[in-house]
């Protein structure tokens, strides 16, 4: 009998894993295909991912956008400043808070983003980490963080 209950709780534990490996890695995949559509431009498959109730912060703390106005801003950007955008060096991480305001899975994605400017063709590098909060196959809630004053510094603004 301890036998038969060891490995039913083996089973468990191996199959409780796996499904747990698969809800990461399908989260991790909408992550992969959010930043693929924003190097792609395609705002429409953005709009897709994006949760009706989507909220953006960051990366300063009173910075905070709804999937709207996300989606317009892109839009805008590309229309108007962005050349291309390349994800370099982009990790993702699966993470499960278990409690409080922000429990939930989310995915952190690091990445070292490439900007070429149109008409110049100036371009800046940045360091950026946003962690975003997937429900139900969608992007609920994203915290982005970057150094915004290197990116002026980059394309020659003092702040001295």
């Amino acid at each position: 009998m301890k036998k038969l209950m060891l490995i039913i709780a083996g089973a468990l534990l191996v199959v409780s894993c796996s499904c747990n490996d698969k809800g990461n890695a399908t989260n991790t995949a909408l992550i992969e295909k959010y930043v693929q559509s924003v190097e792609a431009m395609d705002f429409d498959a953005m709009d897709s991912i994006l949760d009706e109730n989507y909220m953006g912060f960051g990366p300063s703390i009173n910075d905070s956008i709804n999937k709207e106005q996300t989606v317009s801003n892109w839009k805008f950007n590309v229309e108007n400043l962005y050349e291309t955008i390349k994800y370099n060096k982009s990790r993702n991480a699966p993470i499960l808070i278990e409690d409080g305001d922000n429990q939930g899975n989310w995915v952190a994605n690091w990445a070292e983003l490439e900007i070429t400017f149109k008409g110049s063709g100036e371009s800046v590098t940045i360091w950026a980490n946003t962690n975003y909060l997937i429900k139900d196959g969608k992007i609920v809630k994203s915290y982005s963080f970057y150094n915004e004053a290197d990116v002026l510094e980059q394309l020659g603004f003092s702040y001295y």
